[in-house]
């Protein structure tokens, strides 16, 4: 039992709330502006910079600190990551598209800390920093101006060391030495920046203004010394100061873990269902009644004495939501307890509604009771197999699609507690009439795995793997994940599609059966080898504190050609195994004709981005709701509920 119980943890973990997110490490701002921006001058620098010699002992020299993190997703950044001196162009002119300069990306180290969730990094300063000027005083002359950065952290996934567009534009709201507000469209409302002045004739703001935003018009100014200077946006009016090694902590940003781990079971849940019930895009198109749901699941919450009754509730109360986006933690011994039994065989409904045999396990109780491969099941407990699939439950809902859950229940028809029975009726391929037999479940995992696409990947699978199909000299591509150490499927990304032009490769089939999804950057990143032209997507709204409705606040989603470009024509192969992500590549593909799709069924129907819908609950139990509404172009809901259809 005890082995069971750790293969079943160690197969389903991957299983569990593999998602898109788009908050982590370097995430910028991809707002419209709100406020006349100052113009960016890229003047060059003072005949006669402050000499490293004049610097009193207080100047700045390096930055220290820390980076925690509590978000799920941060490891999955970690491809070559650093701390940034960041320009803060992108911020002071609202250009969401800002390039940071090459020759202005200072970097520094990062490393884990031992026994925390958090990095610690090192950031030396440039004698002379090669950033913006800005003429940021307001006070109607033409001065030299002021460089203005952030400390951020960041991870490079495409080309050379130094980050290219496709890495990230902008500003960072997300692990970064500011603080934004993401309901005032991340406007940096605190933190600190670091100023780096020329001379001592230059000056800096010292508030927000009237109108509560940074590096406006009406902005109060003040002298600012010469050199590097740090600027604690937190005081009233902000202080300005040096220190040789300041030490900063970054902030994580709208990705935070909302940690509701200490309350009490009632508390928690209640927390969970506020902050959730508002947050969630789809209520109306999904019919959500959270009146209802509250009252269901609430008195459960409250009331549970033990552990396993408060997961089990929890787990209900997201089951109850069809959006395989939700969901809770993965708990193995209530697993066990509710389905940890089976018969040993694998099932699988044909397109004219027939469940037949296409696996047995040896030595279980399907083999036992002479049920074969290929043998017909027509009736489970009394009622035809139609009927019985009404009534199961999943193990691993919820799901956004019918299809997708039609497929899980074939799954869990037979899966129950240990030692439970059912009533099965088949008919072999060699009888001529059907038969049935009671049998006991028995502890066993085999079936399910084999039950399950996921669990056939190999172990040692690179996230992109290829090959030239024998007899039609066809590319076939498998794109495993979107989640995997993003620098190496970058380059793994590029060496393909070099490869198919190199080689005059005329036709290309994408494998995306088994995609969980992951980086939706990456994903769309990929997209762009296939396109000249750019090509617009869609945008994510979330819901906004301060109004009370759904705001669109992200950028324009789009395609962008990359560096390479195969101009074959393209098929994709998708199931329901192809989520979030790995829906919006396929997305990308059919664009303007570009791919034709090819299924069994479509894709899961799980588009919500869930990087800033992430809970710790009591006794370790996470939880995750999507809060990004996906609107394409045309102003319609984009994938959610029903995949890309074949």
């Amino acid at each position: 039992m005890t082995r069971h119980r750790r293969l079943i943890i160690i197969s389903l973990f991957g299983l569990v709330a593999l998602a898109c997110s788009t908050v982590g490490g370097g995430v910028l701002a991809t707002d419209t502006p709100t406020a006349p921006p100052p113009a960016a001058t890229f003047t060059p620098l003072p005949a006669s910079p402050i000499e490293p010699g004049q610097a009193g002992p207080d100047e700045p020299v390096a930055v220290t600190g820390l980076i925690p993190f509590t978000s799920p997703f941060f490891l999955a950044n970690t491809a070559e990551p650093f701390v940034l001196l960041e320009d803060q162009a992108g911020f002071i002119t609202r250009d969401k598209e800002f390039q940071f300069p090459r020759e202005g990306q200072a970097v520094g180290p990062v490393e884990f800390v031992e026994g925390e969730d958090a990095l610690s990094f090192l950031l030396p300063l440039p004698s002379v920093p090669q950033g913006t000027f800005f003429d940021l005083d307001n006070n109607g002359q033409d001065d030299t101006g002021v460089q203005v950065f952030a400390v951020a952290y960041w991870s490079n996934t495409w080309g050379d060391p130094f980050l290219e567009r496709r890495d990230g534009t902008g500003w960072s709201t997300a692990y970064s030495s500011t603080i934004v507000d993401p309901d005032q469209e991340n406007e940096i409302v605190g933190g600190t920046l670091m100023v780096w002045a020329p001379d001592e004739n230059q000056s800096f703001p010292t508030g927000f203004g009237q109108d509560g935003l940074l590096f406006t018009d009406d902005d109060p100014a003040a002298p600012i010394p010469a050199g590097y200077n740090l600027v604690d946006l937190d005081s009233e009016p902000f202080r300005f100061y040096k220190e040789a090694r300041p030490e900063m902590t970054l902030v994580e940003g709208a990705g935070a873990v909302t940690d509701l781990s200490d309350l009490s079971y009632a508390e928690a849940f209640d927390g969970l269902f506020d902050q959730a019930s508002r947050q969630y895009p789809f209520t109306e198109e999904k019919n959500v009644d959270w009146q209802a749901l509250y009252d269901e699941f609430a008195p459960r919450a409250a009331g549970a004495d033990e552990p396993a009754e408060f997961y089990r509730a929890i787990r209900d109360f997201t089951f109850a939501i069809p959006d395989r986006h939700i969901g809770a933690s993965f708990d193995p011994d209530v697993f066990f307890e509710d389905y940890g039994g089976s018969f040993g065989m694998v099932l699988t409904e044909l397109s004219d509604g027939r469940v037949i045999v296409t696996d047995i396990i040896p030595g279980t109780p399907a083999n036992s009771a002479g049920i074969a491969v290929g043998a017909e099941i027509s009736g489970w407990n009394g009622q035809s197999v139609d009927q019985a699939l009404e009534g199961v439950q999943s193990g691993f809902g919820p799901f956004s699609t019918a299809h997708d859950e039609r497929l899980s229940k074939l799954v869990f028809l037979t899966r129950m507690p240990p030692g439970d029975s059912a009533a099965i009726t088949f008919q072999n391929p060699s009888d001529s009439e059907p038969q049935t037999v009671t049998l006991q479940s028995d502890v066993e995992y085999e079936s399910l795995f084999l039950s399950i696409p996921a669990f056939q990947l190999d172990e040692l699978s690179l996230p992109v793997e290829g090959q030239v199909l024998d007899g039609s000299g066809l590319g076939y591509l498998k794109i495993h994940t979107f989640s995997d150490d993003y620098n190496m499927s970058a380059r793994l990304w590029d060496r393909q599609i070099q490869a198919l032009n190199e080689n005059n490769i005329p036709g290309l089939i994408i494998d995306l059966r088994t995609n969980g999804g992951g980086s939706e950057g990456l994903a769309l990143d990929f997209g762009g080898y296939f396109f000249e032209e750019e090509v617009p997507l869609f945008t994510n709204s979330y819901y906004s504190e301060i109004t009370g409705q759904f705001e669109e606040r992200d950028r324009l989603h789009r395609v962008i050609p990359g560096p390479l470009h195969y101009a074959g024509p393209i098929a994709v192969l998708v199931s329901p195994d192809c989520v979030s992500a790995c829906e919006g590549f396929v997305h990308s593909l059919i664009q303007n004709n570009r791919a034709f799709v090819v299924g069994h069924y479509p894709t899961a129907g799980a588009f919500g981005e869930v990087g800033r819908g992430q809970y710790d609950l009591p006794d370790e139990i996470s939880v995750q709701f999507p809060t990004g509404r996906p609107i394409s172009v045309d102003g319609e809901l984009l994938i959610e509920g029903v995949g890309v259809v074949p």
